[in-house]
């Protein structure tokens, strides 16, 4: 687990920016603060920090090789981990390859001089990449299936830089002649949807490679985007009386996949709540350390906290278990911290108990697993039984359903059935957006004048649901979140706020292995019985403990709605707000006017808030150079 640096030159100068790559690494120190290198020849400049996990003495990056008689041939800077690189490297072998260390990034190249671009193909785990060819004079870069390692990059005059953070391309953009300003789409599309989706940033110029996909470029060339992982969800049925084999499967699967993201050299952990995905990793991990450490967090206030279920699992399983309290003044302390790390917002209350786990954590262990992905593989978000409830709407005539859209809107709010006929009456594309959307578009005109309709979620959604075609409700939905709340929400605070400690956090149900089993699981064996991922559940009753087992979803509760109307953080989001100079994007005279209803209990403001105040923390820090994060290994600004 490390930070990445790469620019491809296109002018062949690329000496002329090892000073820059040298500046620009330390704002990704906490990535990688084990050891740090540079690389550079007429064409391309590596810079890179690394997070010693795997072949700690040898391994480091930038890492050269090349078959025999072009030894050197290939650079590559790796962000990640491999985690059948054991099998990799004896497949290569057999192949005929040499090996000069016994880390996971060496096959990566080896795989990428025999296989191309499909070495992707044959990579189970998580990572960022980049290899230069030196021969070809050819870039090659590409991100995991899931998203779950970040990379940016940015077309310049000087050429085409690649990271493992934003803020590294931000520290460079004035020597490589990067022109920086704000995209009012993608700051729409956050309002909107509470992230920032991908391929966007919020500077016009810098975008990320998507999750599952490949790049490839030449010096002064375009960026060719390819994408390689594209789910299909094929439609299945269980036989009658063969369910338990489909039980099995998942079974097996996901203790393979806890088993090869335990390999390391260093100690592994793992994340503990209340629920039934961290519970199933930390009880599989434990058969394989028996000396396993689990770590949870939650809040002083009663009803939000899974503090008291995560010590009675452990104690369940066998682990030790170590907790750590959020007060709400560490909380609002946090924030600003917080958003640094980010790159660009994300308006999830649940990011700062994150961080501050992770901080406890990193005390103790190097590596943690976590539970992160089971729900959009699994099926486990509550609004999945949505498409059950709403089947008898599909069989009325779409003149009628949309009748009955308008009936609704004239029912008094609170009705019993109004919101059911509002939905029923639309079509999944119309009213399934994801887990995040924080303003319909009349709320969002309040608070941001310039909102254009055309920019609303559906320009993201609508191509996500035209891939999905054919598949069924529930898998469509789940499509749905692959590519949009799980890589915009989850897995973006689950790599910032880990890493923002030097942490490496691993998520085995992200595995390629197991998306294979999760893939072929038909709708009524995920939302079945009266509960969500029903058959994980068969699958592991005989790994996680029963009071977990059938447990009701709660996500991370974090009670912001109360604090913003109380003392908590009342008065700090006024004053976040008041001196914030986003006048140009925010009507803040609205948004105060938005604080003071959910302060006095008109409505329930506190996402959309929360959703504001994210973005005006995160401006004053990357745009106004007014807050400053506190950023305590960094000794100097960042040049915006």
């Amino acid at each position: 687990m490390c930070g990445l640096l790469a620019l491809l030159s296109a002018s062949g100068n690329a000496g002329d920016y090892v000073d820059a790559v040298e500046r620009a690494l330390p704002c990704m120190h906490h990535r990688g603060p084990d050891a740090a290198g540079t690389w550079h020849d007429d064409d391309a400049a590596f810079g890179f920090n690394r997070l010693s996990i795997i072949d700690i003495e040898h391994s480091h990056q930038p890492l050269r090789w090349g078959p025999e008689g072009e030894e050197n041939r290939y650079a590559l800077t790796f962000n990640g981990e491999i985690y059948n690189y054991v099998e990799l490297r004896a497949e290569l072998k057999e192949l005929g390859y040499t090996f000069n260390t016994e880390g996971d990034g060496e096959p990566i190249v080896v795989g990428y001089h025999h296989w191309g671009a499909d070495v992707v193909e044959h990579l189970r785990g998580m990572f960022g990449f980049v290899i230069w060819d030196t021969k070809t004079k050819t870039m090659f870069a590409a991100r995991d299936q899931f998203g779950i390692k970040p990379l940016y990059y940015a077309t310049t005059p000087a050429g085409t830089v690649f990271a493992s953070e934003m803020k590294c391309i931000l520290e460079m953009a004035e020597d490589l002649g990067l022109g920086l300003s704000l995209d009012k789409r993608a700051i729409e599309h956050y309002v909107d949807l509470q992230y920032v989706p991908e391929p966007e940033s919020l500077h016009a110029n810098i975008r990320r490679v998507e999750s599952g996909s490949t790049v490839t470029l030449t010096p002064g060339g375009e960026v060719l985007n390819t994408r390689y992982f594209k789910p299909q969800f094929p439609v299945q049925q269980v036989p009658a009386g063969q369910e338990q084999q489909l039980f099995d499967r998942i079974a097996r699967a996901l203790e393979d996949s806890v088993e090869k993201h335990m390999r390391a050299d260093v100690t592994v952990g793992s994340f503990l709540s209340g629920g039934i995905d961290s519970t199933a990793i930390a009880a599989l991990a434990k058969r394989h350390n028996p000396n396993l450490l689990t770590f949870t967090t939650g809040f002083e206030r009663e009803g939000y906290s899974e503090v008291d279920v995560a010590a009675e699992s452990a104690e369940a399983i066998g682990v030790e278990h170590i907790v750590k309290i959020v007060s709400p003044e560490e909380y609002a302390d946090a924030v600003p911290k917080i958003m640094w790390y980010l790159d660009n917002p994300v308006a999830d209350p649940s990011l700062v108990p994150l961080y501050f786990v992770a901080q406890e954590a990193r005390k103790h262990v190097k590596v943690v697993l976590s539970g992160e992905g089971a729900d959009e593989l699994f099926g486990g978000y509550t609004i999945y039984k949505e498409p059950l409830s709403l089947a008898p709407f599909e069989k009325i005539p779409d003149p009628l359903r949309r009748g009955l859209g308008k009936l609704s809107q004239i029912l008094p709010e609170g009705m019993k059935g109004k919101s059911l006929l509002n939905r029923g009456s639309m079509t999944m594309e119309e009213r399934y957006y994801g887990n995040a959307r924080s303003f319909n578009f009349e709320q969002m005109q309040r608070v941001i004048p310039w909102a254009k309709r055309e920019w609303d979620h559906k320009e993201i959604t609508a191509p996500i649901y035209a891939q999905s075609q054919g598949f069924d409700p529930v898998a469509r939905m789940q499509h749905l979140d692959l590519f949009t709340w799980m890589r915009g929400d989850i897995l973006v605070k689950a790599d910032k706020m880990n890493m923002a400690n030097s942490l490496e956090l691993r998520v085995p149900f992200l595995d390629k292995e197991v998306f294979k089993v999760a893939e072929t699981i038909p709708y009524d064996m995920k939302i079945s019985h009266g509960t969500t991922k029903y058959a994980l559940r068969k699958a592991m009753e005989q790994i996680v403990p029963a009071h977990v087992l059938h447990r009701k979803k709660l996500g991370f509760p974090v009670p912001m709605r109360h604090w913003l109307a109380g003392d908590e953080l009342y008065g700090w989001a006024q004053d976040v707000i008041n001196e914030s100079q986003t006048e140009d994007i925010f009507n803040k005279k609205e948004v105060l006017e938005m604080l003071k209803e959910h302060r006095d209990g008109v409505s329930d403001h506190s996402r959309r808030i929360w959703t504001v105040v994210a973005f005006m923390i995160w401006h004053g820090i990357f745009v106004e150079h007014r807050i400053d994060p506190q950023i305590e290994q960094r000794d100097y600004p960042i040049r915006l």
